[in-house]
């Protein structure tokens, strides 16, 4: 069962078993806080366009040019965040789907390793990417914020 191979003691068996199952859970758990951290960035990348948005009815020309370029900084991080929530839930899929291809394999007896390798590896490679598009998101962010206060600082300054 789980392609154990049971030479070794019945601890060691056990204790093999008990890591096969959790890893996965872990891994979903992992996931599944990534994308509330990713729902509630978007969720934020949201209200600032609101905000900008209302902005731009009373801006003169030059706070018009600033909003604008705030407003693609936004869509720049929407869609990174975009990238990263579907990333994300394709690696919760994959994650799923290797869980099930080892309830399978153990009732079937059948060899599913070549499957559940593949799902947990796409899992993993799709998390790892949702990292990836999550960084790319916060440094988007990052330099919105100096370009913002930048430009407040030249306001301020004349």
């Amino acid at each position: 069962m789980f392609g154990i191979d049971n030479t070794g003691s019945a601890l060691d068996t056990i204790a093999h078993i008990i890591q096969v199952a959790l890893t996965p859970v872990f891994l979903l758990s992992g996931i599944a806080t990534l994308l509330n951290v990713f729902a509630t960035r978007l969720a934020r990348v949201g209200d600032k366009v609101e905000a900008v948005t209302k902005a731009l009815e009373g801006a003169d020309d030059a706070e018009t040019m600033a909003l604008h370029a705030q407003l693609k900084t936004l869509h720049r991080r929407s869609v990174a965040l975009d990238f990263a929530v579907i990333l994300g839930a394709v690696a919760g899929a994959a994650t799923c789907g290797a869980v099930l291809a080892m309830f399978v394999g153990a009732l079937s007896e059948q060899a599913m390793a070549s499957v559940l390798f593949g799902l947990f590896g796409l899992a993993v490679i799709c998390a790892l990417c949702a990292i990836v598009a999550f960084t790319v998101e916060m440094l988007l962010a990052g330099t919105g914020i100096r370009e913002e206060v930048a430009y407040h600082r030249r306001s301020a300054a004349e």
